[in-house]
């Protein structure tokens, strides 16, 4: 089966992330498109395994096996619990809204670690790119900043809210590279604090539900199996 077949045939979830999902598109922004697919279980009988994520078919459009969505997710990636919280759901069959249902599952303090620990890489290109241009990317930093407040929020909280709701404007100018550098840091290092700080309060577990996570996943793989 190829790639391609496995995402037109067997998608159980799809959203459209980025910036129509945070809440920061403008007329000239893409429409990514994320997905979950389920590989057929006889599939993992062959020598030559499904692949566990395929890029396309079409432009900005990716997909993961849902076994490694599952993964990932538990690792607490930020770009994948990011997905399973997007408001612009596409599709969603019986197995994607159980999946769905299990948000709250992936959901641990590992976030601070890994979303903070994402934000260190993106801060580290960017000062970077200061010193060899003189400017940052004034894109990325604005997707810094969202990150960061994101994090402080789900710790804060418990939960993954993605649309920057009144923020839009002020990290838009950031964006159009209105806000000068020594004050976008400002507010990097600001948010920074206000994570960390969250993290000592924080209402999330300190390990994700694995156990609820790898019974859904084995029941799925099991029906897909009865299926064949």
């Amino acid at each position: 089966m190829r790639p391609a077949d496995l995402v037109r045939d067997h998608t159980v979830y799809a959203c459209v992330m980025g910036s129509r999902a945070f809440g920061l598109a403008t007329d000239t922004s893409d429409t990514d498109r994320r997905g979950v697919f389920l590989a057929p279980t006889p599939l993992f009988w062959r020598f030559e395994k499904p692949p566990a994520h395929v890029e396309g078919p079409g432009e900005e459009r990716f997909s993961w096996e849902l076994e490694r969505f599952c993964e990932l997710a538990l690792r607490a990636n930020p770009n994948i619990l990011e997905c399973l919280h997007s408001p612009l759901v596409e599709h969603a069959d019986d197995t994607g809204r159980e999946l769905l249902s299990l948000r709250g599952a992936f959901l641990s303090r590992q976030v601070h670690a890994t979303f903070t620990g994402y934000a260190l890489g993106q801060r580290r290109r960017l000062d970077a790119d200061v010193r060899t241009t003189g400017a940052p990317r004034w894109k990325h930093a604005m997707h810094l900043l969202r990150l960061l407040a994101t994090a402080r929020d789900l710790l804060r909280t418990g939960e993954l809210r993605l649309d920057v709701g009144d923020d839009r404007e002020p990290l838009l100018a950031v964006k159009r590279g209105e806000v000068p550098w020594p004050e976008v840091e400002a507010r990097m290092a600001r948010l920074t604090e206000e994570t960390d700080a969250a993290l000592r309060r924080t209402p999330l577990p300190a390990e994700p539900d694995r156990a609820r996570v790898a019974d859904f996943v084995y029941r799925t793989r099991l029906a897909s199996a009865l299926d064949a």
